[in-house]
């Protein structure tokens, strides 16, 4: 398939790109920079310029292609203090997208996140969240656009990630951990740091991505993650401990000045199964998973070079 794929230089993307490329697929990414064009070059895909807010570009690379996987999300202003227009961008892109794809009986895959789905039990890819006009229903009303589609004629599903895609080069929630504990001169977390994060290693990620664009049915909600919950206690603790630093809980009260803006989530227990999802499409996790990647010690040299 010719393949077109936002994001395609991102974190997720630029694993999902090869991943495509070595599965005998054509892509075509959006490149935002001359430096993202040479990367996908470089990978064996074909360059589009352009951004998430060029509609008219995403309309035209979507009609051309034979599947689309939509990874683009403005994290940057997000995180800056901009998540509902982040939100707002995405679901035009999204729509700009299913409107090219509508009738074809084509594949669009979309990235979204298993964070707040269920919170304090296990999640299911048949879980769907209380859309209460917040900023992360605006984007989790995006997702289910995306599933609706199928009654449009797109062969469209949802990959829902987990909040870490861990893996050598990562430079998010993990590595921002890192980071503070380095700074703080402790491993801090939130309360008795027994709640759960879903995590999945970035090339078991782009597999997936790659399954549902090849074989996933119309409709179908699929979770991104490998790990059904790593308790963020663990996590401090290995940190900690690579670090030379005091392992120590940090009051819940006290999370947002100890951890800045993670602060804010940090201690949400978002644990979440991924066996429909497995049972689906034969997806089967197997590269290492988050405390084994964490061990073997490459998120402390980034972190060292990125506060240097």
């Amino acid at each position: 398939m010719r393949i077109f794929v936002t994001g395609a230089s991102g974190w997720i993307g630029s694993a999902v790109v090869p991943e495509l490329v070595d599965a005998g697929h054509r892509v075509v990414g959006l490149a935002r920079s001359d430096a993202s064009a040479a990367a996908l070059t470089a990978a064996g895909a074909e360059a589009v310029r352009g951004t998430v807010d060029d509609l008219d570009v995403l309309r035209d690379a979507a009609a051309a292609s034979d599947g689309v996987i939509h990874l683009a999300f403005k994290h940057d202003i997000a995180f800056g203090g901009g998540f509902q227009d982040a939100a707002e961008a995405d679901r035009r892109a999204v729509d700009a997208l299913g409107d090219a794809l509508t009738g074809t009986d084509r594949p669009f895959v979309l990235a979204s996140g298993v964070v707040g789905l269920a919170p304090g039990r296990v999640a299911t890819e048949r879980d769907m969240p209380t859309l209460d006009g917040s900023p992360v229903a605006t984007r989790a009303a995006t997702a289910q656009a995306v599933l609706a589609l199928a009654s449009r004629g797109v062969r469209s599903s949802v990959v829902r990630l987990s909040p870490t895609c861990h893996g050598e080069g990562d430079n998010g929630f993990m590595t921002t951990l890192v980071a503070i504990a380095r700074d703080r001169g402790v491993s801090g977390y939130p309360g008795d740091g027994a709640n759960r994060w879903p995590a999945v290693h970035r090339l078991d990620a782009a597999r997936l991505f790659r399954l549902a664009a090849e074989q996933a049915p119309a409709g179908s909600m699929l979770h991104g993650v490998a790990e059904e919950g790593v308790a963020i206690r663990d996590v401090a603790e290995v940190i900690g401990r690579h670090l030379g630093v005091p392992v120590t809980s940090v009051a819940p009260e006290a999370a947002v000045e100890h951890f800045a803006w993670l602060g804010a989530f940090l201690g949400a227990d978002s644990p979440a199964s991924n066996t429909l999802t497995r049972e689906l499409l034969g997806w089967e996790p197997n590269h290492p998973g988050l405390l084994q990647d964490l061990d073997k010690g490459h998120y402390f040299h980034t972190a060292a070079a990125s506060t240097s």
